[in-house]
């Protein structure tokens, strides 16, 4: 079949909300948004669906875009065979996680953009990620594949069919777990162990390029550490998190860090900066601080936090979801430095800065510079305790950098507001501001909570993206997972109990609509969401926890902080049912294994009496990975059935009492003596 050279075409991405759609609106293909018009259209027709989806940070996605979508005699072919539909990944995870998780079935590696055949029905038969516009390196040409794809659906649909009945038994198969889960503590040590031997013990991060800063993993390092006392947990988790906060993943000028490092160094990034990694590595930055005390660890959390609020925020204080990775059609534009532009600005200071950045003339990136202090590593943490000379003078030849940079044309900025993500990177404030003494992280955080709370709310029920006034309804399992997580974050840095309450109606409609009964977690979409060929109901995580993880954390501190086992038990239950289905890929449930660490070693402290916020305050300086704060000024500000009161009237005074696992402490009545009571745990 020869595509017409010039069809008349219809792109239907100008109504989208979407920042990445509406970057393909003028694309001469006949984009569809997802949605059943676009499937009845592909019955209608007998034609296959294109199915593209990527996200507007994405470089490879871009460069697809320039190649083919852009490119009329391309966008010709795709018109003339397939009904083409375009999603954005960040906007519509759940479609995206299907179509990945049938890529991966088909033994092909995934990644963005991610290109995938379906049956007019919807069904996934084959696909990719990248395809070049011109055949290159053993690779068929873009047109090349559709042509045959669309050869293999008229004439050969017995292959089709082949395919597709393979592809959709193994995507619909239902987890069946033979039994419960066996894992506790000692399997944890030993799963510690193995993600440790498999970490670079020079550079930090899992051996290898590219290196993601993959905070769930580094988290159970740290996990590790604390359950063992083996100091070379920390050790790696120190080793790791210092390479990233030097490196030049980190921008050292701007603030923020980029998705990953294409290098085994923390050296060259994938330039785009994800509001997600951000507001992961800010907690794990504040959950290091509580530690070490490493003043390197302060600095990047506030330049960080800086970023946010000053390029991530928007006119109602929610926070924006990326950052490109491209400027004038190229990566990284924006970042990078020659020797003489450094000269130029800095004058007298530009060898003593270039010395302290790794400015040299030939450059450390395609003949640009990265600003990075990877040569000053290994910075031992006694040696940062010791302070960090010339900063002064550093942050002041910054400061004119950042001046220079800002005539440069910025990166584009993805201005959607999604409900998970905020709610991790609310969490992390909260957190944060705790950790470091930082009261205006905390509105921050609380600003950003009551936008979403109030705006991407309808009465029990959240949405999961909102931008220039539209809300995508119903969210996803993430948003209220998440959210939920924000909320509690919220209660226990200020003890305002609406947070709690809001938390609750949260857990309670995600248990409403989304519980699997199958594995005792959660499909990622509503019940009464728009139907999809199989709802998806991954418990892997991707660049974020998955919402089971989440969720678990939450149930655990929802039950502490309310007194209702119920919650409890449904933590047992999801962590039970999944785990017993993932004994073959537990690293591929990383962040659950950290949930079941926190349900099983969370310390939990309840502080009661006229001085109980002096007793609180003295408990949030633990780690947040590892305790619950509850303030019970008396019993009467507990729930009936909570089973703190007993202990609450019995006790004249102020104190605090602390239950690990099945035990707990006698009161402790020195707020000083909290994290020794806890240690002794």
């Amino acid at each position: 079949m020869t595509a017409p050279s010039n069809p008349p075409h219809t792109n239907r991405l100008a109504a989208a909300t979407s920042p990445y759609l509406l970057q393909h609106q003028h694309n001469p293909v006949d984009w569809w948004q997802w949605g059943p018009e676009a499937l009845a259209e592909a019955k209608k027709s007998n034609r296959p669906i294109l199915l593209s989806v990527g996200y507007a940070a994405c470089h490879w996605c871009h460069v697809m875009a320039h190649e083919s979508f852009e490119d009329e005699a391309t966008a010709a072919v795709m018109n003339a065979l397939f009904v083409n539909i375009k999603v954005d990944r960040e906007e519509r995870p759940d479609i995206d996680q299907i179509y990945m998780n049938a890529l991966h079935l088909l033994g092909e590696q995934g990644g963005w953009p991610l290109t995938m055949f379906l049956t007019p029905a919807g069904e996934p038969v084959w696909g990719g990620t990248y395809f070049p516009k011109e055949a290159k390196f053993g690779r068929a040409a873009f047109t090349d594949i559709l042509r045959e794809v669309s050869r293999l659906f008229r004439e050969e649909p017995d292959k089709i069919e082949q395919n597709r009945a393979a592809l959709m038994a193994r995507l619909a198969e239902a987890a069946h777990p033979a039994g419960k889960a066996t894992i506790g503590l000692k399997e944890l040590d030993g799963a510690a162990r193995q993600l440790g031997n498999a970490f670079d013990s020079v550079r930090g991060g899992l051996r290898g390029a590219p290196k993601f800063p993959q905070a769930a993993l580094f988290e159970m390092l740290w996990r590790a550490g604390q359950r063992t006392g083996d100091a070379r947990f920390f050790e790696l988790f120190d080793l790791t998190l210092t390479h990233i906060c030097e490196g030049g993943i980190y921008d050292h000028l701007g603030g923020g860090f980029a998705r990953y490092s294409v290098d085994e160094r923390w050296l060259v990034p994938h330039f785009e900066k994800m509001l997600y990694d951000n507001a992961q590595l800010l907690a794990l930055l504040a959950a290091a601080w509580t530690r070490s005390k490493n003043p390197l660890y302060r600095a990047r959390a506030t330049e960080t936090v800086g970023w946010l609020k000053r390029e991530m925020t928007n006119a109602n204080k929610a926070f924006c979801s990326s950052l490109d990775a491209d400027s004038e059609g190229e990566e990284g534009k924006f970042y990078v430095w020659s020797l003489a532009e450094i000269r130029d600005i800095l004058g007298a200071d530009a060898d003593y800065f270039a010395a302290q950045y790794d400015v040299t003339a030939e450059g450390n990136f395609e003949g640009h510079n990265i600003l990075n202090q990877l040569k000053h590593l290994p910075r031992t943490i006694e040696d940062g305790a010791a302070g960090r000379p010339g900063e002064a003078r550093l942050a002041m030849l910054r400061g004119k950098l950042v001046i220079e940079r800002e005539k440069r044309i910025r990166p584009g900025l993805d201005d959607k507001v999604l409900a998970d993500w905020n709610g991790l990177m609310i969490a992390a404030l909260a957190e944060a501001a705790t950790a470091f003494d930082a009261p205006e992280w905390l509105v921050m955080a609380r600003q950003a909570f009551d936008f979403v709370s109030d705006q991407m709310t309808h009465d029990d029920r959240l949405g999961h993206s909102w931008r220039a006034g539209q809300l995508l309804l119903p969210g996803l399992a993430s948003d209220y997972a998440c959210m939920i997580k924000a909320a509690l974050a919220l209660n226990e840095a200020t003890g305002q109990r609406a947070y709690l309450d809001r938390a609750v109606t949260w857990q309670q409609a995600l248990d409403r609509h989304y519980t699997n009964p199958a594995n005792g977690g959660y499909f990622l979409t509503a019940d009464d969401a728009e139907g999809l060929i199989v709802r998806p109901a991954s418990a892997s995580d991707d660049a974020t926890p998955n919402p089971n993880a989440v969720a678990a954390e939450n149930l655990v501190r929802l039950a502490a902080l309310t007194g209702d086992d119920q919650w409890r038990i449904r933590a047992d239950a999801l962590l039970e049912g999944i785990l017993a289905g993932a004994t073959q890929n537990l690293f591929g449930h990383v962040a659950l294994l950290n949930a079941l660490d926190f349900r099983l070693r969370a310390a939990e402290i309840v502080c009661t009496g006229p001085d109980a916020e002096t007793f609180a305050q003295e408990a949030l300086k633990l780690p947040h990975l590892s305790r619950i704060v509850l303030r019970a000024p008396s019993a009467d500000s507990l729930p009936p059935s909570h089973p703190a009161q007993d202990k609450v009237k019995a006790i004249s005074g102020s104190s605090a009492f602390i239950c690990v696992g099945e035990r707990c402490s006698l009161p402790v009545t020195d707020p000083g003596k909290i994290a020794e009571a806890v240690k002794a745990f």
